[in-house]
């Protein structure tokens, strides 16, 4: 967003975004670079260099930048205890033919998840973003030095 709200398209430092946002720049500078490798921002080198977004943020939907972060790993891991201990033991043979009804629950709750993530692009949360805090395009120019 504040990349966006920038409206340039010239890069902007970690540093100085890890600053207008009280992060540690090593942080923010390791998200960045997960960005990069999804191809969702673009690393430009020396001393004027930063990050920049590559397409709009209509192009990119919140799915994109959770993926970048997070991977593609499931939320949820099964650890199947329901076949451990004594509990597990006592279980006939049979019992376990069918997947963990708890792993299926969490399997659609995901799917959920993801489609609607999937179906919000950037610019869908940057407008509801300025509709509760409509003037906050202007305090990051301000604070990045781009009024």
């Amino acid at each position: 967003m504040n990349l966006a709200w920038l409206g340039s398209g010239e890069p902007v430092a970690a540093a100085q975004l890890a600053a207008g946002h009280d992060l540690p720049a090593s942080y923010l500078n390791k998200q960045l670079q997960r960005l990069v490798k999804a191809g969702l921002l673009e690393s430009v080198p020396g001393a004027l260099g930063g990050f920049r977004l590559t397409r709009p943020l209509e192009a990119v939907s919140v799915l994109d930048v959770v993926l970048a972060i997070e991977g593609n790993e499931p939320l949820f891991r099964c650890m199947e205890i329901r076949r451990c201990g004594t509990v597990g033991e006592r279980c006939p043979d049979g019992v376990f033919t069918r997947a963990c009804a708890v792993k299926m629950a969490m399997g659609r709750a995901e799917a959920a998840w993801r489609k609607v993530l999937a179906e919000q692009s950037l610019a869908d949360v940057q407008a509801g973003a300025e509709m509760h805090a409509p003037a906050m395009a202007v305090h990051v120019r301000q604070v990045l030095g781009r009024n």
